[in-house]
């Protein structure tokens, strides 16, 4: 199962055939860490991998998308949104490549300054649900 959301909304809403996701970061549930990150006492970010943090966050949509009826291969747009884009895009993007290297759902990637928790990485995806693509 997905992280616990850190605000009131759900992981996932169906309209029809769609599955709208709410932004999915790293964390993993059941706890605050969040994978690759190194904070210092007062939460601000040390260190962080983002080779970790995108596998974590790649992990918790397909939680999400399964627990919801549907699945990765359905997946049919993704907005990502990075902290970083000028050192993390290359590397984001190589393992981006891989996760969907059989599905390619539409996607925009942009940057902004920060997300609601130390993380680098974020995703928003819409997926269809019950037909497949």
């Amino acid at each position: 199962m997905a992280p616990e959301p850190v605000g009131l909304y759900p992981h996932a809403r169906r309209v029809g055939d769609l599955l709208f996701l709410s932004g999915v970061g790293p964390r993993k549930r059941g706890s605050k860490e969040i994978p690759g990150v190194t904070l210092d006492d007062a939460g601000g970010i040390l260190d962080y991998d983002i080779e970790e943090q995108c596998r974590s966050v790649f992990d918790n949509v397909r939680l999400i998308l399964e627990a919801s009826g549907s699945g990765w291969e359905d997946l049919v747009d993704v907005t990502v949104f990075l902290t970083n884009m000028k050192d993390d895009f290359k590397k984001y993007n190589a393992i981006y490549a891989e996760y969907f290297s059989d599905n390619q759902p539409c996607r925009t990637t942009v940057e902004v300054n920060a997300l609601p928790t130390p993380i680098a990485i974020e995703l928003k995806c819409i997926a269809v649900v019950g037909k497949g693509l």
